[in-house]
């Protein structure tokens, strides 16, 4: 093979793995839109998030005011985003690596987001109260 020939293979390698990594996003939060992970039943409000490769979506709004549940489910969740930390409301806990944890984090004001994020500090979440 020539010089040309390689110098192609190459860049359609490095364009590759940029559209595998960065392209094709699940997590339209992250492009501006709105997250549909957030219900509200009989009273309380629930708050799904993803754990596995990192934590999905990684913004979620809520209203504040109302008692409110997060619910993280992993799924063969092997990585550190099993390890989860929520200081403000005090949890730390690796989770299991299939299954759901209910995480109470009580009646949140308004203007004080919820921050989670792996024992690495790798991967994080938030969830805005507005």
């Amino acid at each position: 093979m020539n010089k040309t020939a390689y110098t192609i293979i190459t860049m359609a390698l490095v364009v590759g793995i940029g559209i595998v990594f960065l392209g094709g996003s699940k997590n339209n939060t992250e492009t501006g839109g709105s997250a549909q992970n957030v219900e509200i039943k009989d009273g309380v409000q629930y708050i799904t998030i993803n754990a596995r490769g990192g934590y999905s979506p990684k913004v979620s709004s809520a209203k504040p005011g109302i008692p409110t549940k997060l619910i993280v489910k992993t799924n063969g969740t092997y990585d550190c985003s099993a390890s989860l930390v929520i200081r403000s409301v005090g949890f730390q806990k690796i989770l299991s690596q299939t299954g759901e944890e209910v995480i109470d984090l009580g009646t949140p004001k308004a203007g004080q987001p919820v921050q989670g994020l792996c024992s690495m500090g790798m991967y994080n979440f938030s969830i805005n109260f507005n």
